[in-house]
């Protein structure tokens, strides 16, 4: 019943920044963590970060650590992910995507709804 709703996509010269955003609607509980993935041609499902609703704690693949920063607006009910120094292998398309077990972060399966993905290019 919740509806995750992805924007901010497109194309960008390695080194440069891109932001994200995830607007988040219907059956929705502050219990919940919210969490970004990827995918890229012929690669599988891929975590990135999550962030719990309610405290704000943070989780990153060792992969972005250091470079993307998740973060949520809760009057807003928007979760975005600030992405820099963007390389050309963080091309995929990105998904949005609410857990609501709570259990684990860094894999796919607790996570039961999904946005529809936004293309994020990085060219060399």
């Amino acid at each position: 019943q919740v509806q995750l709703v992805e924007s901010g996509g497109g194309l960008v010269q390695a080194g440069g920044s891109l932001g994200l955003s995830c607007a988040v609607s219907g059956r929705f509980f502050i219990t919940y963590a919210m969490g970004w993935f990827r995918q890229a041609p012929g690669k599988e499902r891929d975590f990135v970060a999550a962030i719990t609703w309610s405290g704000g704690y943070t989780y990153y693949a060792d992969s972005v650590k250091g470079r993307f920063a998740i973060s949520r607006d809760k009057a807003k009910n928007t979760v975005y992910l600030q992405m820099n120094s963007l390389k050309p292998e963080d091309t995929a398309v990105y998904y949005c995507a609410a857990n609501p077990s709570g259990r684990s972060y860094s894999t796919a399966a607790p996570y039961d709804y999904w946005g529809q993905g936004t293309q994020v290019t990085v060219s060399s």
